[in-house]
């Protein structure tokens, strides 16, 4: 992050630079010379926005190395096809919220990088994005009470919305797509979430998840 802040600092000091030239020759009437500075200006200025940008996202968003524990989940049924979610993210102040239906989806983001963002030695970035209740009968998933639950904060430089809408600024950008993982609620059940650079994997860890998880296999 101090290095893409550091880089944004340099376009910025560009960008003066190229303002003040264009001042300069367009007071002393010399269009092509403006116009040229201009040029650089709005390039410098892109170029500084977009490491802005990587910064405070690369900062809002956790690293992917490898394989690694995101989150952890324990359920309480508070009534039938309602349940009490310990949310457990590493990092983070433990959250309790509301889930209806007999299954849970988490959701998250995932950014990998390819040249020239890959010759900044970063990292994938991934952001947990959300925690649903859901229900194994499609009947009852078009007609039942859902609700959904959001992780993360918005970002106010979210590198994420900007490769969606305006690919063309983020060169640097290989592939974002959302990756999630469900498995069925019940009482007592604890599961462990953990992230690859491909997918979202939840995994039971005590013996009423193993139960929960055996019963909705058969």
């Amino acid at each position: 992050m101090n290095l893409l802040l550091t880089i944004s600092a340099v376009f910025s000091c560009f960008v003066l630079y190229f303002l003040f030239s264009m001042t300069r020759h367009a007071r002393r009437r010399r269009p092509v010379r403006a116009t040229r500075s201009l040029a650089g200006g709005v390039v410098s200025g892109a170029l500084g926005s977009a490491s802005i940008l990587l910064a405070f996202s690369y900062y809002g968003y956790g690293r992917l190395v490898e394989e690694q524990r995101v989150s952890q989940i324990e359920f309480t049924q508070s009534a039938p096809g309602e349940y009490t979610a310990r949310v457990m993210i590493d990092g983070e102040i433990d959250r309790v919220l509301a889930l209806r239906g007999d299954e849970w989806q988490m959701d998250a983001r995932v950014i990998s990088w390819k040249p020239p963002a890959t010759l900044l030695g970063l990292d994938p970035i991934y952001q947990l994005d959300r925690l649903s209740g859901r229900y194994s009968d499609i009947d009852d998933e078009m007609t039942e009470k859902r609700t959904v639950h959001a992780l993360s904060e918005e970002l106010t430089l979210d590198v994420w919305r900007v490769a969606r809408k305006f690919p063309v600024l983020l060169p640097g950008v290989d592939a974002y797509y959302g990756t999630a993982t469900y498995l069925p609620m019940a009482d007592g059940a604890r599961f462990e979430v953990t992230l690859s650079r491909t997918a979202l994997l939840a995994r039971p860890v005590n013996d009423a998840a193993r139960a929960a998880v055996g019963d909705w296999d058969r």
